[in-house]
């Protein structure tokens, strides 16, 4: 079978020929034009055809030098078409300025380049034009083709010809070879700056093919690839002409590339396209293609919405157009448990919490079930970098008592208090044009309206009756009455209306523009505050502020912020202790115990038991007061009538749980003796609290709470107590007295001994029968009586060790205070349980010797709970289950100057040792907090 027979055009050497030579000639020149149109079509259609769209076509195309002549040839043709109306391809910069003066281009034929003025080209250039840009078009896909165009200029050849050259399929393959050019950052800056903008709007306004349009929107999204770019575009009235185009009900085609276009031009939206995408009528269009079938239309119209939200003037619009529940039913989505990531849902967070600043839209976010929406968003830990703006949305709704009590319900008071220490969050903040348009910035500044007239024009404007504060003349404004005369005294000749008003940019949200008293410093805990405070107003915040949670994220704040608390947080704990209706709560919750020792002794929840490590407190003193402020309020409320009923109320009728609580609190909360002393003595409220102490805590800090509280009522029961520690007497200072026993155990004892008691270690102990009879019932009737030990010489005494035995010696033989009381007691941070200073004390009850039992017992005293001791030997003590060293315990852990770490620690130690066995300890606190021990007589165990 004979081969195909090829034709000149198949070689590309042949197609760069013809075309090398018609760049050179021109289409015009003095060669005749019908014997090189036919080589110069046949070359020009292989190229498109064939060549350029092989594989690597484009490579071989660029490599040959073939763009080149392409470029030289669109010059040429672009000249020896017909010229616009008004001027040639040096008008583009002018045509930009036009563009940019106004909102949009006219839909009708532009003056500069009418379609409608300007002759259609021959049907031979405009073949040759449609078959060079459409080759240049397929070549600027690449970007090394990109790249030599741009160095050899074919960027104004191409803004000529849009110029230049109305036909729909030029217009069409022009606006694909700039959008393709436009991928490159530097081509789309030279693009903007050769004028092409103005013209490609007016070719998307003047054409009627769909093709053509797909091209010119495409251009234009390229060309907005940056934030200076879209800005540039919006003000030469791009996005009108889209929106216009959109709202047209245009094919499925045309509305994704209208979407994607928008949707680029919308990204970081300015105030130009806002503006235009509304007077357009783009917002209804958006909100219907929310639902559409087609996914990528459906997710570009949702982000469009999201992205006008950062623009308070238009926001009650798109809230009348429906945005509101399109946009809450797509982050409902998102959230779901099949939703998109945690990043696909930032914008849209940002967009609803936008939304929150107008109260048209408020009231349709909170019917939309919006509220549980942000709920579910401040309790998510995988949205933490949102919850600060989420909070800054919810003060919209600080006013709203419908929307405040469901927040409430719906927890969240809590949630405010744990962000007041939280960081602040690392999103951009927003700028003055997302501010609140319920106070839209006013257009003349140097006349200030009334607040009525503004709150007129934002409820015409929300309700679709304006399109914008220009379609209501100012002369409406009822300023133009002369304003009232001011005092005399504030009166200043340098301040006029303007000079008043207040900066836009310093004002909180949702706060009136009329509002002239100074401003609070606004932190990142500033919304969250003034919600608080919100809810603090209330008749009964109890409920909600007056909890655990809440006190310790406003005490932590308060003592824990970086420089000086917000004045509003100190204003909220005051306001709550101020409250009648918070006592109970206060009490219920140990809301007084925690604000003492939060702020009195310094001691927070995360310093106990534990000391954490934390910057030295320079406002120690400042917390301290602040605390005994608080205290003092709540001193007012209980001492009051309705207060007295409560507690009484609490203490006799109350739950176990709030029976306790009543019994701690009222040493802190109770000045009155009359007062404490008939609920605690006489009702037995301290017999309660005491018995509770071996029971689970109710609460983490309990035993801290419990000893604090008992100190305070034991200085209340004998407020005469000197506030410093009794002094223990050192062991080395006390002289000892004179040891009686001692010559006894030398080579030659005077006198000599009579008898010697045997230890079961073997040991001899001399002894003189006369002075242990006397000493002891129990060695009287052993050595004197009629035993079989009167008669021996030595007696044994069983069960019993040498150091021991030795206290019980010196003891028989008159020894008072030489110091052998000493011996068997173990120094601190050893077990008193097994050792031998248990053994003497079981000894001298043994052998009816009480003396020694209390000089014994001082000596324990004075070792473990001296100087040298710790809140960690109180227990130890106590473990000895001897009633004087229980009493011993208490007085130690009781004491006024006591630090009120080592106070609770004690206590603790104390409750361990008396396991479920509650009485002994129980009385020992009766015992020293009634002061029945101070006065009695024997030796002091407090050394």
């Amino acid at each position: 079978m004979a081969a195909a027979k090829l034709s000149p055009a198949d070689s590309l050497s042949f197609c760069l020929a013809q075309l090398t030579a018609a760049a050179g000639e021109g289409l015009g020149g003095g060669k005749d034009t019908a014997t090189n149109e036919t080589p110069l079509g046949r070359a020009l259609l292989a190229l498109r055809t064939r060549h350029v769209k092989a594989a690597g076509g484009i490579e071989r195309f660029r490599a040959r030098g073939g763009l080149r002549p392409l470029l030289l040839l669109l010059r040429r043709a672009a000249a020896a078409g017909p010229a616009p109306s008004q001027a040639g391809p040096g008008s583009a910069p002018s045509s930009v300025e036009s563009a940019a003066s106004g909102p949009a281009p006219s839909p009708g034929p532009a003056p500069s380049a009418a379609s409608s003025s300007t002759p259609s080209p021959p049907a031979r250039l405009r073949k040759t034009l449609d078959l060079a840009l459409s080759i240049l078009a397929n070549c600027c896909t690449e970007g090394e083709c990109r790249a030599e165009v741009r160095r050899l200029g074919g960027i104004i050849p191409l803004v000529t010809i849009l110029q230049c050259v109305k036909t729909d399929s030029i217009q069409n393959r022009t606006a694909r070879a700039l959008g393709n050019l436009a991928m490159e950052p530097e081509s789309c800056g030279d693009i903007h700056s050769a004028g092409a903008v103005p013209l490609l709007v007016e070719g998307l306004t003047a054409c009627q093919d769909s093709q053509c349009r797909q091209s010119v929107v495409r251009a234009l999204r390229n060309l907005a690839d940056s934030p200076q770019h879209r800005l540039a575009l919006a003000k030469q009235g791009v996005v009108r002409p889209l929106a216009e185009l959109l709202a047209a009900a245009p094919d499925p085609a045309l509305t994704l590339a209208l979407v994607r276009a928008l949707l680029e031009l919308s990204r970081g939206c300015s105030r130009a396209c806002a503006e235009q995408l509304s007077l357009g009528g783009g917002l209804g269009p958006l909100v219907s293609l929310a639902s559409h079938p087609k996914r990528a239309v459906r997710e570009a119209a949702i982000l469009i919405l999201a992205n006008l939200c950062a623009q308070g003037l238009v926001r009650p619009a798109l809230g009348n157009a429906g945005g509101v529940e399109v946009l809450l039913g797509e982050l409902q989505r998102r959230r779901g448990p099949s939703g998109a990531s945690p990043a696909s849902q930032q914008p849209l967070v940002r967009a609803v919490c936008l939304l929150c600043r107008e109260a048209i839209n408020r009231a349709r976010l909170r019917d939309a079930g919006g509220l549980e929406l942000l709920m579910g968003l401040l309790r998510d830990p995988r949205a933490s970098a949102w919850h600060p703006r989420v909070v800054a949305a919810l003060v919209g709704f600080l006013y709203d008592t419908g929307a405040l009590g469901r927040l409430q319900a719906l927890g969240l008071v809590p949630l405010l208090a744990g962000q007041l220490c939280g960081e602040a969050g690392d999103e951009e903040e927003e700028g003055r044009e997302a501010a609140s348009w319920d106070f839209p910035e006013e257009r003349t500044p140097e006349r200030a309206e009334a607040g009525s007239f503004q709150s007129l024009r934002s409820w015409l404007i929300s309700e679709g009756y304006a399109a914008g504060p220009g379609d209501i003349s100012p002369d409406w404004s009822p300023e133009r009455c002369p304003p009232p005369p001011e005092p005399a005294g504030r009166a200043s000749p340098s301040l006029g209306p303007t000079s008043l008003r207040t900066p836009r940019a310093l004002r909180p949200p949702s706060r009136s523009p009329a509002a002239t008293a100074p401003e609070e410093p606004w932190g990142h805990e500033g919304p969250a505050l003034l919600l608080l405070s919100r809810f603090s107003q209330a008749p009964d915040p109890s409920g909600a502020l007056v909890t655990g949670q809440a006190l310790c994220g406003l005490l932590a704040y308060v003592t824990g912020a970086p420089g000086s608390p917000s004045p509003r947080a100190l204003r909220i704990l005051a306001r709550l202790t101020c409250n009648p209706a918070c006592l109970e709560a206060f009490v219920r919750s140990y809301g007084a115990a925690l604000l003492r020792a939060w702020l009195v002794l310094g001691v927070a929840p995360d310093d106990w038991p534990a000391l954490r490590a934390r910057p030295a407190r320079r406002s120690q003193h400042q917390h301290r007061e602040l605390g005994e402020m608080l205290l003092q309020n709540l001193t007012v409320q209980a001492e009051s009538p309705f207060g007295v009923g409560a507690l009484t109320h609490l203490l006799l009728s109350g739950s176990p749980e709030d029976r306790v609580a009543c019994a701690l609190t009222l040493p802190f909360i109770c000045r009155k003796p009359s007062l404490w002393r008939r609920l605690l003595l006489d009702q037995g409220g301290l017999r309660l609290l005491l018995s509770a102490l071996t029971r689970p805590a109710p609460h983490p800090l309990f035993l801290f709470f419990a000893a604090d509280s008992l100190s305070c009522l034991q200085g209340l029961v004998s407020p005469s107590v000197s506030p410093a520690l009794l002094p223990a007497i050192p062991l080395d200072l006390d002289p000892p007295s004179p040891c009686l026993y001692e010559p006894l155990l030398g080579p030659a004892p005077t006198p000599a001994p009579d008898l010697h008691f045997l230890l079961d270690s073997g040991l001899r102990l001399p002894a003189q029968r006369a002075a242990s009879a006397t000493a002891s019932p129990f060695f009287r009737a052993l050595l004197a009586g009629s035993f079989a030990e009167a008669h021996m010489d030595l007696v044994p005494l069983r069960g019993l060790s040498p150091s021991a035995a030795r206290p019980v010696l010196h003891y028989l033989h008159g020894c008072r205070g030489c110091g052998a009381a000493l011996g068997p007691v173990p120094p601190p941070g050893q077990p008193l349980l097994g050792s031998e200073a248990e053994e003497a004390l079981e000894a001298a009850g043994r052998f009816l010797l009480p003396g020694l039992e209390e000089e014994l017992e001082e000596a324990v005293g004075r070792i473990h709970l001296g100087p040298q001791g710790g809140p960690e030997s109180v227990g130890e003590v106590f473990r000895l289950g001897r009633p004087r060293l229980a009493a011993h315990c208490a007085r130690w852990t009781l004491g006024p100057g006591q630090c009120p770490r080592k106070r609770a620690l004690a206590l603790v130690g104390l409750v361990e040792a008396a396991g479920d066995e509650a009485g002994p300890l129980t009385e020992a606190f009766l015992a020293v907090v009634m002061g029945v021990e101070l006065g009695s007589e024997g030796p002091s165990l407090d050394g």
